[in-house]
């Protein structure tokens, strides 16, 4: 099952009934909805965008919705990003490839951080006032919030990262799961593999 909220703390669609409840309990006018299909529930956020528009879903002007994946190239040693962002109506799309011995080692979650911090970046020089970001993996969330220990160069970095943004704008975290059918997990997943060195 799938739950859909439509207008909630965090527009969104969850797994299970437990974090839906946290969007939507005691919150006044709260839209939400019980699907069987990951597609259904999309198809309902999407119908919910001011101007109509199915590929944005942003419900206000000062919110972002992005959807990041990394990826690692075994060959050549490098990650990348891919990221999918949907803001004031217009679709946007992200990606690049990066050659860092010090996080390969990281492999594909290398990306995903890479690929958070862009986006958190041009979000902020954009002027997001809230950003509601979807992920494949679980540290881009924990390690941000300080959930999981930053061992590694990269996790630390971005944890830093993190810390000295989280102040200027409002990230909200929802994990997706991996190739489970999004559309623009899906997307950001191809632009992740298909991205190029600067």
């Amino acid at each position: 099952m799938f739950y859909a909220v439509k207008k909630g703390r965090n527009v969104g669609i969850y797994d299970t009934w437990e974090d839906c409840k946290k969007e939507v309990e005691g919150y006044s006018g709260a839209i939400y909805k019980k699907f069987n299909t990951y597609e259904e529930a999309e198809a309902f956020i999407n119908k919910a965008s001011n101007d109509g528009n199915k590929n944005s879903m942003a419900l206000n002007e000062d919110t972002a919705i992005a959807y990041i994946d990394g990826s690692f190239d075994l060959e050549t040693k490098t990650f990348g990003f891919g990221a999918v962002v949907f803001f004031k109506g217009e679709k946007l799309t992200f990606s690049q490839r990066f050659d860092d011995e010090n996080l390969a080692s990281m492999r594909n979650v290398a990306g995903e951080i890479k690929g958070a911090e862009v986006v958190m970046t041009w979000a902020l020089n954009n002027k997001v006032k809230k950003l509601i970001l979807h992920y494949d993996y679980m540290g881009i969330e924990n390690w941000a919030l300080g959930k999981w220990k930053t061992t590694k160069e990269g996790t630390k970095a971005y944890k830093k990262f993190f810390d000295e943004i989280k102040d200027k704008i409002e990230v909200h975290f929802i994990k997706v799961k991996a190739h489970s059918g999004d559309e623009f997990n899906e997307e950001a997943d191809k632009l992740a593999k298909n991205s190029k060195l600067l």
